[in-house]
């Protein structure tokens, strides 16, 4: 195909004009079609359905002989941490066991470290104004958590190595920044893991601030498409290693392995963090959910269940990813106006647009009948400085829903960048 930029103006009107026809069509079709959350399909549901009913609830005694039903085991069932463990690559002895949301765990530390204080420091709202490296794009859950708490958030922009750690490594001589957000693999919302090399800097950190804690969120740490998936490593081996064993603060959850409503969370620590956590749990809570602990341990007993699970997701979200990448390899390949990347896993596929067009796209697409993720939402306060990004969530529409959905998010990006070049 020839490049929209090197068209003349004759030929971009015809060109509009046919895709302004095409559009039209796909108006006039009455679609409703929601992409805009990465939520597990009733499908996905349904294959979790039959391994919690295999689970049973016919007793509520563990294996050490606890009763689930009753107060106690604050920090989680130890078949639980093990569970964790092995999905982690680490040891059970730094897993703390939460409810059904790992977001939860997140928002509580921060929380924590705000307001109370964090490896024995003041409190960050008694230190000043507090800043937290935020990765972009990035999830917009996190920059709500920081938005919400008063922290100021500096852009780093990623890559399909990770975030760019020159930015990073500069950053983190202000003592007031105290944190970074990091989904490490098959990042939200472009699908990148991080690379080995940027592993080991990010280990190697020498923050000036001595209480600066890296949310570390490995979401889609077993969430492959295709074989093996990318490789991770075990980012609290390498950061102890460099003697930064209490910089990261791991979480993670089942909420795409079993049920997105009802599933176990955890976190991964230092021995240092895992105490001043439990103590603020100790005061917040007796204990989370042990009996949907235990269900989860008899569901998935090991790691080799844990993939077979995984591979039955992966058996209906790779055709969906599949179709999408195809859909716009072959309706926008070759134009120039846009460029993605299909990730070997997690749960979304990020389209970049040229031309600041995206919030128009949005619109476009949001007026025939199609919903994405809000414009912006991948960036702090909602705001896309070069109004480029758009995130595509694959997993609930089916995968005819999703063909007709990029057919006209590509017809969309097509209008935006011929309306954008004849301007």
């Amino acid at each position: 195909m020839t490049e929209l930029k090197s068209c003349s103006a004759k030929e971009l009107e015809s060109f509009l004009e046919n895709e302004k026809r095409r559009y039209m069509e796909f108006k006039n079709s009455g679609l409703s079609i929601n992409m805009a959350r990465g939520k597990p399909s009733p499908e996905q549901l349904d294959t979790v359905e039959d391994i919690m009913e295999a689970a049973g609830t016919d007793s509520y005694i563990d294996e050490n002989g606890v009763d689930t039903r009753n107060y106690g085991e604050l920090s989680g069932l130890s078949c639980a941490k093990k569970l964790f463990a092995g999905i982690l690559v680490t040891v059970p002895e730094k897993i703390i066991i939460g409810g059904n949301s790992s977001l939860e765990l997140m928002f509580d530390f921060l929380c924590q470290c705000m307001f109370s204080g964090i490896g024995g420091h003041d409190p960050w709202v008694k230190q000043g104004k507090v800043k937290i490296i935020a990765v972009t794009p990035g999830y917009d859950r996190h920059f709500a958590i920081a938005e919400y708490l008063g922290l100021e958030m500096l852009c780093v922009p990623i890559d399909k190595n990770g975030p760019d750690m020159d930015m990073v490594e500069q950053l983190v001589r202000d003592p007031m920044v105290k944190s970074m957000f990091c989904v490490p693999k098959y990042s939200n919302p472009n699908g990148y893991t991080y690379s080995e090399e940027t592993c080991r800097r990010l280990a190697a950190l020498k923050p000036a601030a001595p209480d600066f804690r890296c949310i570390w969120d490995n979401a889609y740490v077993v969430h492959d498409l295709y074989g093996t998936g990318d490789y991770l490593p075990d980012i609290l081996s390498l950061s102890a290693e460099n003697g930064n064993e209490d910089l990261f603060v791991e979480f993670a959850s089942t909420s795409k392995v079993t049920f997105a409503g009802a599933g176990i969370s955890c976190i991964a620590a230092s021995d240092a963090n895992t105490r001043e956590i439990l103590a603020r749990m100790g005061i917040q809570i007796i204990s989370f959910d042990k009996i949907n602990q235990l269900r989860h341990v008899r569901a998935l007993p090991d790691m080799d269940a844990v993939r077979r699970q995984m591979e039955r997701h992966a058996a209906i979200l790779r055709p969906k990813f599949d179709i999408i990448a195809e859909t716009l390899e072959k309706e926008l390949g070759g134009l120039g106006i846009a460029s993605w990347y299909k990730p070997n896993g997690g749960y979304f596929i990020t389209l970049s647009v040229d031309l600041g067009s995206a919030k128009h796209v949005g619109q476009l697409c949001a007026d025939a009948g199609l919903t994405l993720t809000k414009v912006g939402a991948a960036f702090p306060y909602g705001k896309d400085p070069d109004d480029s990004v758009i995130r595509l969530a694959p997993s609930y529409p089916s995968v005819a829903e999703l063909k007709t959905a990029t057919e006209l998010l590509c017809t969309a990006v097509k209008i935006a960048a011929a309306e954008a070049l004849l301007v």
